[in-house]
């Protein structure tokens, strides 16, 4: 048999090694653009200074017979296993994961499929949970994450849906939620904040009178509903923080 294939440019402990960080595959893709081999689109683009279009693939390496051919599921020399999901539009190779070609998004999804629709308006598959209750906003998926400026659709980060419409990876949404509630676009909350509102308008203690009353919250001072002064403070408790929320 012969040596295991690798990747253009490999070195060391990666000679032979099944998939790369991003997906488990037993072939090397072609790349139509420069004719080298690389595991995937995201390895082939970290390393060159041009984008490989995995609609073009049209030629994969096994990794253990190390016999071009064309794309397709299974080694037609050894029956080495390529991927256990297939796409033959995106040729994406992984293992299974309930993927699902969407012909609206253009590329595969992680499923499984009857868990997600298609928003025609907002051009992106959604949970299920959100048909009906969520804001549409125009290809919305194809706006870059405005947090770290990358692309939504074609990510393999999660997107999260904002209850203003807009998207956000969940890494950067969770990376958010630690400085800030307000959506970077449009500032509406990024989340139901009305139990932190509720907090806000706590209960008041008064130096003067000391009376107890319920008042809402201002950041110059805190008015006492029963002798009118100002110095007052807040009578305590629990706070909510907003990953709490």
């Amino acid at each position: 048999m012969a040596a295991l294939a690798r990747e253009d440019g490999a070195r060391g402990p990666e000679r032979g090694q099944r998939g790369c960080e991003h997906y488990d595959r037993g072939c090397l893709l072609k790349a139509p653009c420069c004719d080298k081999l690389y595991t995937c689109r995201l390895c082939h683009d970290n390393k060159e200074d041009h984008q490989l279009d995995r609609f073009k693939v049209k030629e994969v390496q096994c990794i253990n017979c190390e016999k071009i051919q064309n794309a397709q599921q299974t080694c037609e020399e050894c029956s080495t296993l390529f991927g256990e999901y297939y796409c033959n539009i995106c040729h994406l190779f992984d293992k299974d994961k309930k993927q699902y070609h969407c012909e609206n998004c253009g590329i595969c999804r992680i499923g499984p499929k009857e868990d997600f629709f298609h928003c025609l308006k907002c051009n992106l598959c959604l949970a299920m949970n959100l048909q009906g209750k969520h804001k549409c906003i125009e290809n919305v998926s194809r706006q870059n994450c405005p947090i770290c400026l990358e692309d939504i659709h074609t990510s393999r980060v999660v997107a999260h849906v904002l209850p203003c419409g807009h998207l956000l990876h969940r890494t950067c949404y969770e990376e958010m939620l630690k400085e800030g509630y307000r959506c970077p676009l449009c500032m509406h909350s990024a989340l139901d904040m009305s139990r932190y509102w509720r907090q806000l308008d706590d209960e008041i203690l008064c130096n003067d009178c000391n009376g107890r009353s319920t008042v809402q919250f201002h950041i110059l001072g805190m008015k006492c509903n029963i002798c009118e002064s100002y110095n007052t403070a807040q009578a305590g408790g629990c706070r909510i923080s907003l990953d709490q929320q």
